[in-house]
């Protein structure tokens, strides 16, 4: 599946919860509820990967950490189509970016070391 594909199914889902939010409600999330939204799944998402390293017991295991770093993919998704953000051009550009500039200072710190 490629990021239109993961978009396009994010979007549904989107899509159903302003239904369900709208009947139980009577509106849909704005852009900071959603950002709010994320952040409490990765607040979760650091509590399994340290129950997943050992360092707390939580109830879910594996299924429960893939579960939530699908959510915060979900949630990054939702954010990059709510602010108009080409997600693939925005990550393309900034993986060259920062290799780049990694690139530049492990060379340059390999010369210093010779």
């Amino acid at each position: 599946m490629n990021v239109d594909e993961l978009l396009r199914q994010a979007l549904r889902i989107h899509d159903l919860y302003d239904e369900l939010n709208l009947r139980e409600r009577g509106r849909v999330w704005t852009r900071e509820e959603f950002m709010l939204g994320f952040v409490g799944d990765v607040g979760d998402l650091a509590k399994l990967v340290m129950a997943e390293e050992g360092a707390r017991e939580v109830p879910g295991g594996r299924t429960a950490l893939e579960h939530e770093l699908a959510d915060c993919l979900w949630s990054v998704l939702i954010l990059a189509h709510r602010y108009d953000v080409n997600l693939e051009d925005a990550f393309c550009r900034t993986m060259t970016e920062l290799e780049t500039a990694i690139g530049r200072d492990v060379a340059a710190d390999g010369q210093e070391s010779a």
